[in-house]
């Protein structure tokens, strides 16, 4: 049988969702864990990549297994008996066997959290920056994200992909009631490091650094070197994965 699993995690102590050697990650402690509960050998397979310390809330990965599972809320429930504290599973159902939870994959969403205040209660979750930041201009030039398709200005330099090509469907900043700014985008996928990237240069927009021409030529440049800082991992979190509605029914 093949299930689909959604899960949260803190990416805090982890180097990502990817197994790497001789550092923690959400990949390794999830498989021995599920490895456990079924006393059988399981490949988990996930949505996608997420940088060290990238927290993720509605992730999606899957596995085979020959175990019978029965009672998919009891299994939830051992399962989250076996993972550590920053790991929780919420959500199971079987799908059909040519499922991949990248490969089936629509779309991921990204949110990314300022914060202006000083608060150490969100030390974990949100980035101080203490200067006033003009949330207009930045939405003026997060919605020219859509105009592109390559980012290479906000990829990690030495990274393996086949194209630097990614569709944004959504780019949004907002004030939400607590005062922290919410950046929101949304694209068929992402490159490594770039939703920081794109956050870092586009508090400069704010800060009034650069104008929306110098954010559009940055774009263009295809030069991570032109783009801004890349912003702190921690405020940064997965929460969506979209995939066709059949993958999604639960049986």
């Amino acid at each position: 049988m093949k299930y689909f699993i959604r899960l949260s995690y803190l990416g805090k102590k982890y180097c990502g969702w990817q197994i790497q050697p001789d550092q923690p990650s959400v990949q390794e402690s999830l498989t021995k864990s599920l490895e456990t509960a079924l006393q059988e050998k399981i490949e988990l397979v996930g949505s996608g990549r997420t940088d060290t310390g990238v927290h993720a809330k509605n992730y999606i990965a899957h596995f085979s297994c020959e175990t019978p599972i029965g009672d998919n809320k009891q299994f939830i429930f051992k399962l989250n008996t076996l993972l550590p504290k920053d790991i929780a599973l919420h959500d199971m159902w079987k799908v059909h066997e040519d499922a991949h939870a990248r490969f089936d994959a629509i779309s991921r969403s990204y949110t990314y959290w300022v914060t202006q205040e000083k608060n150490p209660f969100l030390l974990d979750q949100a980035y101080y920056v203490k200067r006033k930041l003009n949330v207009q201009l930045m939405n003026q030039a997060a919605s020219e994200l859509k105009n592109y398709r390559n980012f290479k200005a906000f990829s990690k330099v030495k990274t393996q992909v086949y194209t630097y090509n990614c569709e944004v469907s959504e780019a949004k900043w907002k004030v939400l009631e607590n005062g922290i700014l919410e950046f929101n985008i949304t694209a068929n996928r992402f490159l490594r490091n770039m939703v920081r990237a794109i956050v870092g240069t586009l508090i400069e927009v704010g800060l009034e650094k650069i104008n929306i021409k110098d954010f559009k030529k940055i774009v263009e440049s295809e030069n991570r070197s032109k783009a801004g800082k890349s912003v702190p991992a921690e405020a940064l979190c997965l929460y969506q994965v979209t995939y066709p509605k059949e993958l999604m029914k639960h049986e």
